[in-house]
């Protein structure tokens, strides 16, 4: 189901009925929260839905069994355990029939032919934002910047959350979890804040993005006939198409977010307007480049180990970063 799809526009005031004026109590609420985001979810495939709920039970464990845990070996290992088995699923699922097909390739590139095999699976939307999600609460706990939680309803509501479960920005267990346990009231003018931020996440989607993208694909696909000035142009124009298709997404997805009494990050803060490419990944994707930064390059050493470990780290976080965006 899409933002800006007939089916999500009927689902979302549905939703929103049941969420403020039929089931009131925090309890309830979450419950509909998980129900309404696992039908949300599976709208494309249900199988997609026993993946997330696997991510979702390993994680949650994890966390429960760190917590009882004394011994920082043990700890350490099932932090582990719970990492290598969701970044396996992750890599199964997103990237098996990406690297067999460049692995052929680069035989291919020195005259060695070899028989390579594709898993024939659908990959399932959002799995990475949801796998980061899930990854960064069981390593927060392991570095004790958080207890874990016992309400597995919460859980599953913070894993499984709709407005921001296949597009972002991906949130902090540190951040979003403590949100379901809090009772939320409606607030009129938090509503209508959200409901202006998703109109506006609406008119960049499908009005800049949806149009750039008509020539931006007559443009790509026709290169080799056209000048060079066309050429510039589709650059152009394909930069302001995915900024507004992805910040679009990520507009509509903290505004209905809003409407319903949370508060996600801002993911997008004009990054055209930077003076370097530094500041520019402080402004673009600043779920995911935070989240890089958080849990792979300062726990690499950072710049902290000298100049030629600094660009190392730097190589492993964005080589990784474009891994992530496929």
């Amino acid at each position: 189901m899409l933002f800006n799809s007939i089916e999500y526009v009927i689902f979302l005031p549905l939703f929103f009925i049941g969420y403020w004026f039929i089931f009131k109590r925090l309890k309830l609420q979450n419950i509909f929260v998980v129900i309404s985001s696992y039908i949300f979810y599976g709208w494309w495939d249900w199988r997609f839905l026993i993946l997330i709920a696997f991510t979702t039970l390993c994680s949650y464990a994890s966390g429960i069994l760190i917590e009882r845990q004394e011994r920082r070996l043990i700890q350490r290992w099932i932090c582990a355990a719970n990492i290598t088995l969701n970044l396996l699923v992750l890599c199964i699922f997103k990237y098996f029939n990406f690297f067999s097909e460049n692995f052929v390739s680069l035989f291919e590139t020195f005259g060695i032919k070899l028989d390579w095999v594709t898993l024939d699976i659908l990959l399932p939307v959002g799995i990475s934002f949801y796998t980061f999600q899930a990854l960064s609460y069981t390593i927060d706990i392991y570095q004790h910047k958080m207890k874990p939680t016992h309400d597995m309803v919460a859980f599953f509501a913070f894993i499984s959350f709709f407005p921001q479960l296949v597009a972002g920005p991906i949130e902090r267990a540190t951040n979003l979890l403590p949100q379901f346990l809090k009772v939320r009231t409606l607030d009129y003018g938090q509503a209508v804040d959200g409901m202006r931020q998703i109109l506006y996440g609406l008119f960049k989607k499908m009005v800049i993005a949806d149009n750039c993208s008509r020539l931006v694909d007559i443009v790509f696909s026709n290169y080799q006939q056209l000048g060079s000035i066309q050429l510039f142009l589709g650059a152009v124009f394909f930069a302001f198409q995915i900024y507004c298709d992805f910040s679009g997404y990520s507009d509509m997805a903290i505004g209905c977010a809003k409407c319903m009494g949370y508060e996600l990050p801002v993911n997008f803060n004009l990054p055209y307007i930077s003076h370097n490419v530094s500041e520019f990944w402080k402004r673009w994707h600043i779920s995911l480049s935070s989240w890089l930064m958080q849990y792979l390059y300062i726990p690499l050493g950072g710049n902290r180990k000298g100049r030629i470990r600094t660009y190392v780290n730097l190589m492993i976080t964005m080589l990784l970063g474009g891994l992530w965006h496929g």
